[in-house]
C-alpha cells in the first residue's frame, strides 16, 4: 500500500455550561438537558495510511491505545459502515494529548469525533457516510464534537440543536488530583435523589449569553460529586472569589471551570489556584466556525 498524506485534525475540549438530569431512561442512560461549549484547549490527531494492523500511539503514557480507546471504537464502526470485513487495518493514528482525562472535558469523545473526520478523509468516505450517525454509535457525547461551538443537547446529549455562539469568555480550569468516572457520578446522583442534587449547590450565577438573555450556569451532578469530593466545592468557591462571573463542575467532573471577562483576572485566578497546590489551565471559549475548520494535510 502506498503511503498517503498525513491528515491532522484538532479535537477541542468542551465544558457543560448547564447540565440538568431529567431522569433515568429504560436503556440505562439518563435523560439530559445540557448546553455544551467548545474550548480552545485541544488534542491533535494525525492519521495516515500504512500497511499492517490498525494502531494508535500517544505521547501520554496514561492513555490506552487499544480497544479501550474511543478512537479504536470509532475506527471500527466506520470501517464496518464502509462494508469492510474483520478488524481495521492499513491505518495509523498518532494522538497528541492536551485535554486532561477523567475531568469531564470530553477528551475521549472529542478524539473519537476527530478520528471519524480524519479517517473519512483518508478512506475517501466523506460523501458516502453520515458521520453523525456513526458518532452516535460510538458514544453519547461524540456527535456534539462534530458540531462544536455552543449547542443544546437533549436525550442522552446526542439530540443536538446549534445555538448562537456565546460572547467570548476566558476560562480557568481547576483540575483536582483525582478523576471521576461517569458511571460513579450518575450513580451518586441516582443514590442521593434528584431533589437533593439540585439544591445543595449555593450561589448559582448567570452569564450574559445572547442579546437580552442570561444563561444560568449549573450542573446537577456537582452536588453528589462534591459530597464525596469536597475539593470540588472549594475550587468553585475559589474561582468565584477570584472574580469569575460563574463557576461550576463540568460534565461528571472532576474539572471545575470559571468564566472570566478578560485575560488579566483569569490569569490571576489561575495563579491563585496554583499557589494553593491545584493544577490550573487558562483557555477560552471558541465558536463553531473555529471548531469546524477542516482537516489539514501535513508534511511527513
Amino acid at each position: 500500500m502506498a503511503t498517503s498524506p498525513r491528515i491532522r485534525v484538532r479535537a477541542h475540549a468542551k465544558i457543560n455550561l448547564t447540565l440538568h438530569v431529567r431522569g433515568k431512561r429504560d436503556d440505562g442512560y439518563h435523560e439530559l438537558e445540557t448546553v455544551f461549549q467548545s474550548l480552545a484547549l485541544h488534542d491533535v490527531l494525525t492519521c495516515w495510511l500504512r500497511p499492517g494492523p490498525f494502531s494508535i500511539r500517544c505521547d501520554d503514557p496514561g492513555v490506552p491505545v487499544d480497544e479501550r480507546n474511543l478512537i479504536w471504537r470509532a475506527a471500527q464502526r466506520l470501517w464496518e459502515m464502509l462494508g469492510r470485513q474483520g478488524s481495521v487495518r492499513g491505518v495509523e493514528i498518532a494522538l497528541g494529548k492536551q485535554i486532561p482525562m477523567l475531568a469531564g472535558l470530553g477528551g475521549g469523545s472529542a478524539d473519537a469525533a476527530a478520528a471519524l473526520v480524519a479517517l473519512s478523509r483518508v478512506w475517501a468516505a466523506e460523501r458516502r457516510i453520515d458521520l453523525a450517525a456513526v458518532a452516535a454509535q460510538v458514544g453519547a457525547d461524540v456527535p456534539y464534537f462534530l458540531m462544536g461551538g455552543t449547542a443544546l443537547g437533549l436525550s442522552r446529549g446526542d439530540d443536538l440543536y446549534p445555538l448562537p455562539d456565546l460572547p467570548p469568555y476566558q476560562v480557568v480550569l481547576g483540575l483536582p488530583a483525582f478523576g471521576v468516572s461517569t458511571v460513579d457520578a450518575y450513580g451518586w446522583f441516582d443514590r442521593d435523589g434528584a431533589g437533593a442534587s439540585r439544591t445543595r449547590v449555593a450561589g448559582v450565577a448567570g452569564i450574559p449569553a445572547w442579546p437580552g438573555r442570561h444563561l444560568i450556569v449549573a450542573n446537577d451532578l456537582e452536588a453528589p460529586v462534591a459530597a464525596r469530593h469536597p475539593e470540588i466545592g472549594t475550587l468553585r468557591d475559589r474561582l468565584i472569589k477570584g472574580g469569575a462571573r460563574a463557576a461550576a463542575m463540568t460534565g461528571s467532573g472532576s474539572a471545575v471551570f470559571g468564566l472570566f471577562d478578560s485575560v488579566i483576572p483569569a490569569g490571576r485566578a489561575a495563579r491563585a489556584l496554583a499557589g494553593a497546590g491545584v493544577m490550573a489551565l487558562v483557555t477560552k471559549t471558541v465558536d463553531r466556525r473555529t471548531c469546524l475548520r477542516g482537516p489539514r494535510m501535513v508534511a511527513r
